[in-house]
């Protein structure tokens, strides 16, 4: 056990000391804490002074109630990021126990454990940990995880750190327990496996994972361009689990802009007229124009696509989407085909629409990278959340490098 100890401090320290990012690092040290503890599942929370909530920022494992927050003091993790004292519940009494309220992740019939992130000065947050793969979690456990979150404590506040959540926490889109499965041949094929999610107003989220995880159908069917085979979606507290097609022409004309990697547009059309062909098809339209100018490409209105570059195409794209005033923006691989620099062009109108008009950004990515300008990271693998962060500094899309 002291071997394992010291193991996992070391390598907690080396990350914080190696990492280019906090978030990055709090991700991984949550990692190697599950992995040392041999559970299922993690999650840190943070106190956040201004609301006096205590804030799910960073998941690990199953990702159940993500996003939940709860006042300082009640539940689990509200006592133990209050009182800095861990708490330890067995498998046969964790039932019932109130960890974040009630939309907050539940036990399970796992057990738990919490212990608070403190410096010798005060308590930021509270570390929990949940299913325990074999047996039940023990004082040797609470005492590797009290010294690893004390060192984490104290890089965070050295660091500078101030977590600020978004400023409405009533999300726009809730997804839950999504499961989509294919027919392959004789074969069922599930490519989500009971996805849970909230989208807030405003954010930027980037929906990270390797090829084949399930990010674009994920995304397909938060648009309404595809049908999950069960699960529950509401759009501002409307359920659009099972919409009608009228629904569904509905949302899709007034509620959401989509981006793709292909730009589709239409090459018989000019930049102006690609977007006025959306706006048409639209209830309350901003101007074509004004949507040009967003992405500064007011001064190639009239060109066709043929003489526009891939850059700027994609951009007529976003300003496509953008001339319905959505409320969302679903992003599929919006910079894949482009170079580095034409995609630092494009990334930085995504942000300006997220930051400017609070328009919720939805972004599909394989690239690493992109995920650092995002308020919130998702990482898909095999169907399923693996892990959900929270950027603490998201950097701007100019500070992006690879």
């Amino acid at each position: 056990m002291e071997t394992i100890f010291v193991q996992t401090v070391w390598r907690i320290m080396e990350e914080l000391r190696d990492a280019n990012q906090l978030e990055e690092a709090l991700q991984t040290s949550l990692d190697i804490l599950c992995e040392s503890i041999s559970c299922e599942r993690g999650s840190i929370w943070m106190i956040d002074d201004q609301s006096g909530r205590v804030i799910d920022v960073i998941t690990s494992g199953s990702a159940t109630g993500v996003g939940a927050s709860v006042p300082l003091g009640e539940g689990v993790v509200g006592r133990v990021a209050g009182s800095g004292d861990a708490e330890i519940y067995p498998s046969n009494k964790s039932a019932d126990v109130d960890i974040a309220g009630e939309d907050g992740p539940k036990a399970e019939g796992h057990g738990l454990l919490c212990v608070a992130l403190k410096t010798h000065i005060h308590s930021i947050g509270c570390l929990l940990l949940a299913g325990k793969s074999e047996g039940e979690f023990t004082d040797k456990d609470r005492e590797i995880c009290e010294n690893c979150c004390a060192v984490v404590a104290l890089d965070i506040e050295d660091k500078g750190f101030s977590f600020r959540p978004f400023e409405d926490r009533d999300p726009v889109i809730s997804v839950r327990d999504v499961i989509k499965e294919y027919m392959n041949g004789e074969e069922i094929r599930q490519v989500l496996k009971g996805v849970t999610l909230d989208i807030f107003p405003g954010e930027l989220m980037v929906v990270l994972g390797e090829s084949g995880c399930g990010k674009s159908t994920l995304l397909n069917i938060i648009g309404g361009m595809d049908t999950m085979s069960s699960g529950e979606i509401t759009i501002e507290g409307k359920d659009m689990s099972h919409p009608t097609e009228e629904e569904l022409t509905e949302f899709r004309r007034k509620y959401v802009g989509f981006i793709f990697q292909a730009y589709n547009l239409m090459p018989n059309l000019s930049a102006i007229e690609n977007v006025e062909f959306i706006g048409e098809i639209s209830d309350d339209p901003m101007d074509s124009m004004e949507a040009l100018r967003l992405v500064e490409l007011a001064d190639k209105a009239d060109n066709l696509p043929a003489a526009l570059s891939g850059g700027q195409m994609q951009r007529v794209s976003i300003a496509r989407a953008l001339v319905k005033d959505p409320k969302i923006i679903l992003a599929d691989e919006p910079t894949a085909a482009l170079d580095y620099e034409t995609s630092i062009k494009v990334l930085s109108v995504i942000e300006n629409i997220a930051k400017e008009r609070r328009t919720t950004v939805i972004m599909v990515t394989h690239n690493p990278e992109i995920a650092k300008m995002a308020n919130r990271v998702i990482k898909l693998r095999d169907g399923k959340i693996s892990s959900v962060r929270v950027n603490l500094h998201p950097l701007s899309a100019n500070e992006l490098v690879w």
